[in-house]
């Protein structure tokens, strides 16, 4: 630890407000505690939960640092006590409750997977968000199987690019709803079978067309507010609902009556707060069954835009925007 620089650059949080708020800091370098590793940070990736932090709505669970950034990649530099799983000098890409706007982030050593073979700091840092996300939205609690229908709604942000290619690659009909023809093309282009441009066509009736009025049988949504009941309305018998996010809120009036027609199951979670130990469970299955796919280059990140550091607050801007396809990334060099 001696050779490591006492202090680094962060982007913090100034005051709760719009992307000005972020605004860079000298700030310690932290130390890795027991089972954690430090890494040297080239680069960060850019979620909505961080947005909700910067206005004030999405606090750090107890413990966390209250530097924005849920994922990055780096070198490994020093490891905490017992921590033996990567060694110094490793590239590792690691899931973060917070910290990752920074030159050194600490990670637990569990939460942490080597680069893909032939990936950049880059791509890797794109990966540990939504993949984490998607792994346990998609694939362990809505259960999805082979030649079932999958709807995702946002089906170019990072958690839809993402679920669009992992759905396709595990074997269901994959939908997906954006809000742009251009939008909708990246979807197909990524392995969506069908594309819907919402502000065109109404999701259910195309939903129940592509599938002789059957249904989806999951649903992905990050966006609620009145999607929720039309998601009701388009979910196959037996159907299930992953609640993710509330871009349109968290209050809706729906036909909860079709939860009994149908035997619908709604469910959601948020993985910030979860269990180091629940999210290495994650980590080792997409170690197992993901990351093979990624370096076969069969599944990829899609990166929209990498900006300094320094620009954090403009990479806010563009997620506000909506004009984004795929991950915003931070360099942080």
């Amino acid at each position: 630890m001696t050779s490591l620089p006492q202090t680094m650059t962060a982007i913090e949080i100034a005051t709760p407000g719009g992307p000005k708020a972020l605004q860079p800091a000298t700030r310690p370098v932290p130390r890795p505690g027991a089972g954690e590793i430090l890494i040297r940070v080239r680069a960060a990736g850019v979620n909505r939960p961080d947005v909700l932090q910067r206005l004030g709505h999405y606090p750090p669970p107890p413990g966390a640092s209250d530097i924005p950034g849920l994922e990055v990649s780096g070198e490994v530099v020093a490891a905490g006590e017992g921590a033996s799983r990567h060694r110094i000098g490793d590239n590792v890409t690691a899931l973060l409750p917070g910290g990752g706007y920074a030159e050194f982030a600490v990670a637990h050593e569990s939460n942490a997977l080597p680069v893909p073979a032939g990936y950049t700091f880059g791509q890797a840092a794109g990966l540990p968000e939504t993949f984490f996300t998607v792994w346990h939205n998609v694939f362990q609690r809505g259960a999805l199987r082979e030649g079932e229908t999958f709807l995702v709604h946002g089906g170019t942000s990072g958690i839809g690019t993402t679920a669009i290619q992992l759905a396709n690659r595990f074997g269901a009909y994959v939908i997906a709803t954006a809000g742009s023809d251009e939008k909708c093309a990246a979807c197909l282009k990524l392995g969506a079978n069908r594309a819907v441009n919402y502000r065109t066509e109404d999701f259910v009736t195309v939903v129940k067309d592509a599938t002789n009025k059957r249904g989806a049988d999951l649903i992905l949504d990050m966006v609620g507010g009145d999607y929720i009941s039309r998601n009701y309305a388009c979910a196959a018998e037996d159907g299930r609902i992953v609640q993710i996010a509330f871009l349109r809120g968290a209050k809706a009036e729906a036909d909860f009556s079709l939860l009994m027609r149908k035997r619908l199951t709604h469910t959601g979670s948020t993985l910030r707060n979860r269990s180091v130990a629940f999210k290495a469970q994650i980590a080792a299955e997409l170690q197992e069954k993901v990351w093979p796919l990624l370096e076969a280059r069969t599944v990829e990140p899609v990166i929209d835009a990498m900006l300094p550091l320094a620009d954090a607050w403009r990479a806010h801007e563009r997620m506000e925007e909506g004009s984004h396809v795929g991950k915003i990334m931070l360099d942080v060099g």
